[in-house]
């Protein structure tokens, strides 16, 4: 091939031979560059040399777009790539599938990092809801992790903005103890936020700020074992002395539990309340040992006047059947019948008896009695039972405790026979202590005569 030095003005006046599609002309100054023009007239730069005995051509491009020193740098480089045994063209594909694999890579981190961005942006508010909805599911389900409709109402309460006007009673609803800790992101749980917003709400609400803290700590646990969470809490937060410093003390007021010498004012008290739902209600608190909410929960289908038996809602285990006492059922049979609920409230919006705490503080105070929680019924009721030598186990079981012994946990589930046996012998003698007796006439039973 004949080759001569190319110029900026051979290239120009370099034409296509007449009866041909396309001429070439060969430089002399860059190995292996050609110029090809075509009959239109179109002209590029190539690359024409042997690898291995092979020839190849490259187009380097359009003489319009690359000009001459370019196109001699272009081809003194293909020079270099042919000489050193390597295809051009492989080494091209190469180098764009090396810079596709490296601008995907830098494309991925760049999303993990917006992933990781908006997972650290997550706060406290934005994942309680979840949270809860996964635990009512569970229930749903029939799962052993699902909660109880008062478990979840006391998630709801302590996240509550507050600010609504009060469906009972005046005035507005107050914030939740986690409220201020809504717009905090999981990550910034760190003890010292913690050990601060416990300090801030056990100033004017300890029980509830106490009650929260137990529930945000479940919560943070919940994160750390879940899949899309892990990670975002700070690890060991809730076990900081900055928290440990500042949780609540369980502080039980002395005598928040009935005392034997005090059973007859305070069931003359009750018994004389203008309400017999709230009535019924106290009075089977304290003889049941039942947390207020499950028994306020109880429907006359959970009730078997005939067999004597009452199924209660049971937060631990999810349902449990205990006796239904003689004189528990007097009081129970004679209710009204206004709803499914048998402590039914025509004024509440659920059916059920809503809070007779400030009944049972006016019962109280015309007793002359002590303040009593209704908590402390059912703490009454433990106490209480101790001076019939019942064993604790058949106690516990009543009350719905869980099983601590391993005896008790596997082998001691004692039917509703036995259990009536040593809960008649409860309700007998706390009606004794408070000089109440009674005449059971089957299928129920009539109160004849009252102390004080």
């Amino acid at each position: 091939m004949a080759k001569i030095k190319f110029t900026a003005g051979r290239v120009s006046d370099f034409h296509c031979d007449a009866g041909k599609n396309q001429s070439f002309l060969w430089d002399s100054t860059a190995p292996s560059l050609g110029l090809r023009v075509t009959t239109s007239g179109a002209k590029s730069y190539i690359f024409q040399a042997k690898l291995k005995g092979v020839a190849i051509r490259i187009t380097i491009g359009s003489t319009s777009v690359w000009n001459l020193d370019a196109a001699q740098a272009e081809a003194r480089r293909l020079k270099v790539i042919i000489d050193n045994g390597l295809d051009p063209r492989q080494v091209k594909a190469d180098g764009l599938a090396a810079a596709e694999a490296e601008r995907e890579a830098k494309d991925a981190e760049k999303l993990e990092k917006q992933k990781q961005f908006v997972r650290e942006s997550i706060t406290l508010g934005d994942i309680w809801t979840v949270y809860i909805d996964s635990k009512r599911d569970a229930k749903r389900k029939g799962g052993k992790v699902g909660w109880s409709e008062w478990h979840v109402r006391d998630h709801e309460s302590a996240v509550r903005v507050g600010g609504e006007k009060k469906k009972r009673g005046k005035g507005l609803t107050e914030a939740g103890a986690l409220a201020p800790l809504l717009n905090t992101r999981l990550s910034d749980l760190t003890g010292e936020r913690l050990g601060a917003w416990l300090a801030n709400e056990t100033k004017t609400r300890p029980t509830q700020a106490a009650l929260a803290f137990r529930l945000l700590s479940v919560f943070m646990n919940w994160c750390e074992a879940s899949d899309e969470y892990a990670g975002l809490v700070p690890a060991g937060a809730c076990k900081t002395n900055h928290v440990k410093n500042e949780i609540p003390r369980k502080n039980e007021k002395e005598g928040d539990s009935l005392q034997r010498e005090q059973l007859g004012l305070w069931f003359a008290s009750v018994r004389k309340m203008s309400n017999p739902v709230q009535s019924a209600y106290l009075q089977a608190l304290l003889v049941t040992g039942a947390r207020r909410r499950e028994l306020a929960a109880l429907s006359w289908a959970d009730v078997d006047f005939q067999w004597g038996s009452m199924t209660i809602r049971d937060k631990v285990e999810g349902e449990r059947t205990i006796p239904l006492t003689p004189y528990i059922s007097t009081l129970l049979s004679g209710l009204p019948r206004r709803n499914e609920w048998v402590f039914s409230s025509p004024t509440s919006a659920s059916g059920q008896l809503a809070d007779p705490t400030s009944g049972h503080k006016g019962a109280l105070i015309a007793a002359g009695l002590p303040d009593l929680t209704l908590h402390g019924l059912r703490r009454s009721f433990g106490s209480l039972a101790e001076w019939t030598e019942t064993p604790a186990g058949v106690v516990a079981q009543i009350m719905g405790h869980k099983p601590s012994a391993t005896a008790e946990k596997h082998y001691r589930r004692r039917p509703v026979d036995l259990l009536r046996m040593w809960h008649t012998k409860i309700e007998a003698w706390m009606l004794e202590q408070a000089g109440i007796a009674f005449v059971s006439i089957t299928p129920s039973l009539r109160i004849v005569s009252a102390a004080g």
